[in-house]
């Protein structure tokens, strides 16, 4: 009997995504809403990965790193959003444990490399204004693609850790994950086994791939904003600020969301707000990285006037 009741909960390998169908007269609300980030985010970090690789202008470290994000970006959403949407206008909410291994592999790989790049561009314009005597010989090409290799590399690889650790995992007969995707956290919470170890070595992750490259980054601006305040032009302090503020801004609401949930203790209450908090970084900041880091940019808007004039 006891060899039956393993046999059960390791062959039925299907979930339910809860999402917020408890939410039933917002449902058309929320579909609208997450169509157009969805739509937005995929149009706009394509317009930057085309513009960067046509435009000779933009090939730049700054802008290859760019591209680079707005690669995670459209691959993250695509990951994550087309099934909430699916869930949120038919209300089937069943997905697969493969097709649930699947979309946390890319959110899991998505994550890291979105805190890597950041930690890179942010490095970039550390060097950039602060000894920009030595930007040339610093940020080389050879540089600046093992930066986005090294990025992508470890995404792939702690995301294969988990997904391998979860697929050894017995499941209990309770598969509703009550999250709008597999998330990692929540997933662990339906298992029978124990998964101690695992929270664990979340913990150790989250401290060396999140919360080190986010205090690095917060040294690398604090620089910046440092070099600034000893620039004697207020209109030159002004643009150093603003641009800044803005990356500052989409930093705290990524890495802080996505820290904070992964760190803080569990709690059964809050679950809810958890799910509103992951669309921040989710759906939010993947929107809001091109508008900040490239659509404002005089350069980015100049390369698409060039590349409208062969289409007019």
């Amino acid at each position: 009997m006891a060899e039956n009741g393993v046999k059960n909960r390791t062959l039925q390998r299907e979930f339910h995504l809860l999402a917020f169908l408890s939410h039933e007269k917002l449902q058309l609300l929320i579909f609208l809403l997450v169509l157009l980030m969805y739509s937005l985010t995929v149009c706009a970090n394509l317009i930057i990965t085309a513009l960067v690789c046509l435009v000779p202008r933009l090939h730049t470290p700054m802008y290859f790193f760019l591209c680079n994000l707005s690669v995670q970006d459209i691959v993250y959403v695509t990951a994550i959003l087309p099934k909430l949407l699916a869930i949120t206008i038919t209300g089937d909410n069943s997905i697969s444990f493969l097709g649930c291994m699947t979309q946390f592999y890319f959110y899991a790989s998505c994550v890291t490399v979105e805190f890597l790049l950041l930690t890179s561009m942010a490095y970039d314009r550390y060097v950039a204004i602060c000894i920009p005597m030595r930007y040339s010989l610093i940020m080389k090409k050879s540089v600046c693609v093992l930066l986005a290799s090294v990025s992508w590399f470890f995404g792939a690889t702690d995301s294969i850790l988990f997904c391998w650790l979860i697929s050894n995992l017995y499941f209990c007969d309770h598969h509703e994950i009550n999250h709008f995707f597999c998330d990692l956290k929540t997933v662990l919470k339906l298992s029978c086994s124990d998964t101690k170890n695992i929270s664990i070595l979340i913990i150790i992750l989250c401290v060396i791939i999140g919360f080190l490259p986010f205090c690095l980054i917060l040294i690398s601006y604090g620089n910046i904003i440092s070099s600034a305040l000893k620039i004697r032009t207020s209109v030159g302090k002004l643009k150093t600020f603003s641009s800044c503020c803005s990356h500052l801004t989409v930093v705290l609401l990524f890495c802080g969301t996505s820290l904070s949930l992964y760190m803080k203790p569990d709690s059964g209450n809050s679950q809810e707000m958890d799910k509103l908090l992951s669309l921040l970084y989710v759906a939010v900041t993947p929107l809001l990285n091109p508008l900040v880091y490239s659509l404002r940019n005089k350069d980015v808007i100049n390369a698409i006037k060039h590349v409208m004039k062969y289409f007019i």
